[in-house]
């Protein structure tokens, strides 16, 4: 931890800035501002270049005018060269505009009379310029570790007023509260991507992953920060809520990096949903997965051997239990060598392959960055010789501990390394491996076992620079070199998945990550709901956490509530430690495996609504697991919930994370609205906390009046089997009677979708006592609607076969007949 620049900067007190805006300095272009700023104190010169781009944001960057060598700037987080929009008019006006007030230096912008963000509102700009230094001037030492620090202080800092806002959400990766905290006397929420044992929740300290970025929001507006900074980050919290002046609540967010340069996108939204697509437009969208990622992964460390894993296998058939998805740990290699099989366990690594794939199921095996330090490994032989390796301080390759024993750290930040790593998981590159094999990215922090926090010195380099600048965009690098291998493996063809731990912004467009090891604690059960949903929130929708907790063993009761939980989270996979019992869904009697194949199956037949939840997070940015405020912005009682959240904008969940639960209370919003069990059918009024007696069975979830969501009734061994079952419509009336929903329909695994528009997209709607299909965009592909389901439904004349519970008002039409990639009109009388 760089105690010395976080002490140095917290030191500072607010209205005491010695920066002074040279107005004589400024300059206007059709792109940009661009205007010096001098310290009284030291006299130091700082340029600010101000861009309005597309989409209602703002950039703002701010570098020494002339620093003795370059400071580090963040690459290839940015999908491209943001496009700009004019500037900002300066002074008085009713459009947006930007105030700029010299002593101090302060920047306010404004729309209309409301100021919606100030910059150095407090003071608390700090930029530490780089000097001459003699060696081993600033030398750190953090217990035994040394860090040469040869540059120097060059830690940053800039403070930001939210006037009006009450919430701020984001900033992830912390096990807390949706609802970030003030820090007012604590610990400022840290980002630094660090190997983590056994962490702590409702805390502040780093984890594994680091994406800087916040929203803000109120019942007014929509906002978001992105702090595009890749060394070690903190964020300190401050609100004021004190004072007759309106608006009477602000708050007041300080932003401090140790090294690099202040460039910070500030999203103006001015809803929840402007701000998704703003981020998105910025650093990309989710990678769409292949659909047999959405189901169900069963994961240990590890199993033993090829005997092993088809015992699991079988072991799902013989209870019934779909499952796509089972991992292999770092003990299915050679000795810890990634890229190779343990000769004696997984001797013929393809016949256990095919045996899955005979199934249509799939294998997932870990690939972790350290590499071990072995003459007779080809992997490590060819990236010494190549030079790919990080360098230590002194110039030599940089090696530290990790499983493997000594081990070195390829540098995943040259392009020609990620390349190579790339060309790594060809077929005839990665022995044994086949189409239906993925690939995990563990310890992608990087963890160094024997380096300060468990992690890499930041003085170790990457071609010019310190891992103290760019720390954070290892992790970012390592996935994306994986996914770019299997996708480059198929010719372009096939979509890949792949799993990470560490992560960046922009992470989303290579795959999906997990919060990392968990333990077997109804804490962590709640908490992985948080931290999934602040993901979701920074353009991260393929998150889960490890069902039934990492370390430790769970009780049968916090098992079930687990999988029950995990089902309805986007990435949905069992994982347990090495010296844990043996956990697979069938060995705790059979009550627990039937509440557990429940689980599972529900999430199954749900797959073709999680399946184009992604498909519009793909294009859209949208979240997939999204809080009740995104869809509810005005609904302030939905501002702090984190127990409970929305799947897209038509299913709320609510799980049962108590320990003993009789009962839970879900806030089902929208006044007018209405909301349906999905597992009675009965109605409940919106706008209201509703009590829900509870059994083990129970897994409240309910859809929302005004919907129609497709399932699949039928639920077969892996989702690849059922893809040619028909679908069943579950159609929830509004109290207007109105109802409209969607279908996405493509192969589920290449690219074909987008490179050659081969997919279906159906609008569906219900008016007038008639449910018609219409296409949004079409490929010719016959899947049949074998089932339709009515909620709130009064009439009951049909031609066709139909049920109808006049108690429940619940009318069932079987086997309509209809093409799922043909308009059509079924109308009721």
């Amino acid at each position: 931890m760089c105690v010395c620049a976080l002490r140095r900067q917290r030191a500072l007190k607010p209205g005491q800035s010695p920066y002074r805006a040279l107005l004589e300095t400024l300059e206007l272009t059709n792109t940009k501002l661009t205007l010096q700023l001098i310290n009284d104190n030291n006299k130091v010169r700082l340029l600010l270049e101000l861009y309005r781009l597309q989409g209602n944001m703002t950039r703002v960057k701010i570098n020494e005018l002339k620093p003795l060598k370059p400071r580090f700037e963040v690459p290839d987080v940015l999908i491209n060269d943001p496009p700009t929009d004019g500037v900002f008019s300066l002074g008085a006006g009713d459009s947006q505009r930007l105030i700029v007030s010299a002593k101090p230096f302060r920047l306010d912008i404004m729309e209309g009379r409301e100021v919606l963000l100030s910059l150095n509102s407090r003071g608390l700009l700090a930029f530490e310029h780089l000097r001459i230094l003699e060696d081993g001037m600033w030398e750190e030492t953090f217990k035994s570790h040394t860090d040469s620090k040869p540059n120097g202080p060059s830690s940053i800092s800039l403070d930001f007023s939210l006037p009006g806002v009450e919430n701020v959400y984001g900033i992830p990766e912390h096990a807390d509260s949706l609802k970030l905290k003030a820090t007012d006397g604590g610990d400022p929420y840290r980002l630094f991507n660090l190997d983590v044992f056994q962490y702590e929740v409702f805390n502040p300290m780093a984890l594994y992953g680091a994406i800087p970025v916040m929203l803000s929001h109120s019942a007014q507006r929509t906002m978001g920060i992105f702090w595009l900074n890749a060394a070690e980050t903190w964020v300190d919290i401050s609100s004021n809520t004190a004072g007759k002046v309106r608006p009477p609540h602000t708050h007041n967010v300080r932003w401090i990096s140790e090294s690099g340069i202040i460039d910070v996108f500030i999203m103006l939204g001015p809803t929840p949903t402007d701000v998704f697509s703003q981020y998105a437009s910025l650093t990309g969208t989710q990678a769409f997965p292949p659909l047999s990622a959405l189901a169900y992964h069963q994961c240990r460390w590890n199993y033993n051997d090829q005997e092993d894993v088809a015992a699991v296998d079988q072991g799902f058939d013989d209870h019934d239990i779909p499952y796509d998805f089972i991992w292999l740990d770092i003990e299915h290699t050679d000795g810890k060598r990634y890229f190779t099989w343990d000769p004696h366990k997984f001797p013929q690594p393809k016949d256990m392959l095919q045996g899955l794939l005979d199934k249509r199921r799939k294998m997932v095996t870990i690939v972790d960055p350290h590499i071990k330090v072995d003459s007779s490994y080809k992997i490590h032989n060819e990236i010494r010789s190549k030079g790919f390796y990080v360098k230590s301080k002194d110039g030599g390759d940089y090696e530290g501990w990790c499983w493997p024993g000594n081990s070195g750290y390829p540098d995943f930040t040259n392009p020609e390394m990620r390349a190579w790593w790339a060309s790594m998981f060809a077929y005839d590159q990665y022995e044994g491996s086949m189409e239906n094999m993925y690939t995990w990215n563990d310890m992608n922090e990087p963890s160094v076992f024997n380096g300060p926090e468990v992690t890499m010195h930041k003085d170790a380099l990457h071609g010019n620079w310190e891992n103290r600048d760019l720390h954070n965009l290892y992790g970012f690098y390592v996935q994306r070199a994986t996914a770019e291998g299997l996708i480059e493996r198929s010719g372009g063809v096939e979509r890949p998945f792949v799993l990470a731990r560490a992560f960046f912004a922009g992470s989303q467009r290579y795959g999906a990550v997990w919060t990392g090891d968990n333990a077997a604690e109804w804490d962590h059960l709640k908490i992985s709901i948080p931290m999934c949903l602040s993901l979701g929130l920074v353009g991260v929708s393929f998150c889960g956490a490890d069902v039934g907790g990492f370390f430790k063993s769970p009780s049968t009761e916090l098992l079930v509530r687990w999988y029950q939980t995990g089902a309805y989270q986007p990435f949905f996979r069992a994982h347990a430690h090495l010296d844990t019992p043996r956990r697979e869904p069938w060995l705790f009697g059979p009550e627990n495996t039937a509440l557990i194949r429940e689980a599972v199956r529900q999430r199954y037949a749900l797959l073709p609504y999680w399946y184009q939840l992604f498909y519009h997070a793909h294009h859209s940015g949208q979240p997939v697991m999204r809080p009740l405020w995104v869809e509810y912005p005005q609904d302030t009682a939905t501002f702090s919930m984190d127990d409970q959240f929305l799947l897209g904008e038509d299913l709320l969940v609510h799980p049962v994370t108590e320990e003993g639960a009789r009962g839970v209370t879900a806030y089902l919003p929208g006044k007018g609205e209405v909301w349906f069990d999905v597992h009675t059918f009965q109605k409940h009024n919106g706008a209201q906390n509703l009590y829900i007696p509870v059994t083990i069975s129970s897994i409240p979830v309910f859809q929302r009046g005004g919907s129609i969501i497709p399932r699949k009734a039928r639920v077969r061994r892996s989702s690849s089997c059922m893809e040619h079952d028909p679908y069943t419509l579950f159609v929830a009336l509004s109290p207007k009677r109105f109802a409209q929903g969607e279908l996405y329909i493509d192969d589920g695994h290449t690219f074909n979708f987008d490179k050659q528009k081969q997919f279906i997209h159906r609008r569906f709607s219900f008016a007038n006592n008639a449910l018609s299909s219409r296409s949004v965009k079409f490929l010719s592909h016959i899947m049949f609607i074998f089932v339709v389901t009515l909620l709130d439904f009064y009439g009951k004349e049909s031609l066709l076969e139909f049920e109808f519970d006049t108690s429940m008002s619940v009318l069932t039409l079987r086997k309509p007949g209809v093409n799922a990639g043909l308009d059509w009109t079924v109308v009721l009388q």
